[in-house]
């Protein structure tokens, strides 16, 4: 089966994945909150971002090479942290780290997954950039801190962007709950869904697996009850001065969207910041992502690396994003859409559609590097 017929894009993939997952586990993946005006807007940022083609450019053959916190990596896009992923697709942890290490791009794996540091820490080795939301007992974090460090996680990226929960609407119709109570709405949802249900069978009933060590032994829903409020904390400014004290690796911070708070953070010694609206899953009420990046990118002034996520759907999006301003960017949900759609060779094909679209989009524009991309913009 050629997958550059099959399924030449995403939107193919989700559509595949949307057949094979459980209603409850593709609606926690594809939501947004309230009524997902944040998806919409975030699509809507990109769609106006507009290049201007070239001619009689002779030859081209771009390089999408770049480095980051001193890593050098083929292209310029990675895997960021999705939480409860193991609920997603079976072991999809380990697929994500072993995948990551075959293509050499970052994998961030969430404080709430289904497996813990130690399960992946050793898989991805240089490459892992382990995701960690702010808990409410300083001794819990410095152990968390130190077992993250002990398993061979390289970079620590701090979510500040979930001060508390949002409503999801669209999860709670889908009766989303973790870990699923199995109603017969649930239980008929994933008889529908035997590969998923065949590979959990085998794995075993996902739990937070890191989360859940710290709560004294509770198993099932107790478990993730007190998990919960374990890393349900609201941190304030000072979190990331204890963060900075206390892990001596690169530190980013994730969901920041106002240049003030992006340079209060690079003064408190943040190696790299982040812009995202967390996929339109907080608030739908902020701007676009996307429109927060330039102003965030003008404030930084080069001082420390400006990643991005939220609404990236392809290649050209990749372009876009980076044409801003953007020294990198990762995909969250995409890659489950991926592995979902078809196992581990997925991902690889998720990574093949996101260069070739980069390198045939960067040719109709005359971009031969990274570089390029910013003069080749519309302006005005």
């Amino acid at each position: 089966m050629d997958l550059d017929v099959t399924h030449p894009a995403l939107s193919d993939l989700r559509t595949r994945a949307r057949r094979r997952m459980p209603h409850f586990a593709f609606e926690y993946l594809d939501s947004g909150t309230g009524r997902e005006m944040g998806l919409r807007q975030n699509r809507q940022a990109f769609d106006k971002v507009k290049f201007r083609p070239a001619i009689l450019q002779g030859e081209i053959a771009p390089d999408l090479q770049c480095t980051t916190l001193g890593h050098s990596h083929s292209a310029p896009f990675g895997i960021a942290p999705v939480g409860l992923a193991g609920v997603l697709w079976p072991d999809a942890e380990r697929h994500m780290a072993e995948a990551a290490c075959r293509l050499r791009i970052p994998y961030g794996q969430s404080t709430v997954a289904a497996a813990s540091p130690e399960d992946t820490g050793p898989i991805i080795g240089d490459l892992g950039w382990f995701q960690h939301y702010p808990v409410n007992d300083p001794e819990i974090r410095r152990d968390m801190l130190a077992r993250i460090k002990a398993s061979g996680w390289r970079v620590l990226t701090v979510t500040v962007d979930v001060p508390g929960e949002s409503r999801r609407e669209r999860q709670r119709r889908a009766h989303v709950s973790m870990p699923p109570v199995m109603t017969p709405r649930i239980v008929a949802s994933i008889m529908a869904s035997p590969v998923w249900a065949l590979g959990m069978a085998r794995k075993g009933k996902p739990e937070m697996v890191f989360p859940g060590s710290y709560t004294k032994g509770e198993k099932g829903a107790d478990s993730f009850t007190h998990a919960g409020r374990l890393i349900r904390a609201f941190p304030d400014w000072s979190y990331i001065e204890a963060i900075r004290a206390e892990w001596d690796g690169p530190l980013v911070v994730k969901g920041v969207q106002d240049p003030d708070d992006a340079a209060r953070l690079i003064d408190m010694g943040v190696d790299a910041i982040w812009v995202s609206n967390h996929s339109g899953r907080q608030f739908e009420g902020g701007p676009a992502a996307l429109d927060a990046l330039p102003p965030v990118v003008e404030r930084v002034a080069g001082r420390v690396p400006v990643y991005y996520c939220s609404g990236v759907e392809n290649g050209l999006d990749i372009l876009r994003a980076i044409a801003l301003g953007a020294d990198f960017v990762f995909l969250g949900k995409a890659w489950y859409f991926a592995l979902a759609a078809l196992g581990p060779r997925g991902i690889d094909h998720l990574h093949h559609i996101l260069t070739a679209d980069m390198v045939a989009n960067m040719t109709q524009i005359g971009a031969r590097s990274l570089a390029d991309l910013k003069g080749r913009l519309v302006t005005g």
